[in-house]
């Protein structure tokens, strides 16, 4: 587990890959200790690795920190970095369905039943409390990142039969890459 003290400024971080273990520790909550100048790094560095991902959100989870943070991004130039610390859901409304994806089950794809507006309480990355009206993508991408800090995946939401699928196809693409590494150092070598 990332401890805040490593983290260096704008690095790119490991994102943890289902079946992971870890994906499954339940986050702790941020208290005002947390507030620091290594949150502020973290930060940052969740969105850098978001962004070449690339992604739309990411959960502290996710990159092995287990704390109640998440960060969101869903507009196409990339210019409205949300984050939320210690979220919470205070009201759903209606259900919709969308494809989504995520981080640490890279290139699959399945469409998911959520609430299709939310009102979320959070704390902002100065530890500042408010309240946001989420739908459409974003009311989906918070509802995901926050599934990741209960140790939840969208892959859960499947059958076991697709996860398990998933599950072999990411392994076999795993070890596909990592066969890949010694031959391209080799020819590097050349």
């Amino acid at each position: 587990m990332h401890e805040l003290s490593n983290i260096r400024a704008m690095a790119l971080l490991p994102i943890l890959e289902y079946p992971n273990p870890r994906l499954r520790i339940k986050a702790q909550p941020m208290t005002p200790a947390d507030f620091t100048p290594e949150l502020q790094q973290l930060i940052d560095s969740m969105f850098e690795t978001m962004y070449t991902a690339p992604g739309i959100g990411l959960a502290a989870t996710q990159v092995d920190f287990h704390k109640r943070l998440l960060v969101i991004d869903v507009s196409k130039d990339r210019e409205e970095q949300l984050v939320f610390i210690n979220p919470e859901i205070l009201s759903k409304e209606g259900v919709g369905t969308l494809e989504e994806g995520c981080l640490s089950v890279p290139g699959v794809f399945d469409e998911i039943a959520r609430a299709a507006k939310i009102r979320v309480r959070a704390q902002d990355r100065h530890g500042n409390v408010f309240e946001r009206d989420c739908d459409d993508i974003l009311a989906v991408c918070v509802q995901h990142e926050m599934d990741h800090l209960e140790g939840k995946l969208f892959v859960d939401y499947l059958s076991d039969l697709k996860r398990e699928r998933i599950r072999k196809k990411l392994d076999k693409d795993r070890k596909e890459k990592a066969a890949k590494k010694p031959a391209a150092a080799a020819t590097q070598a050349l």
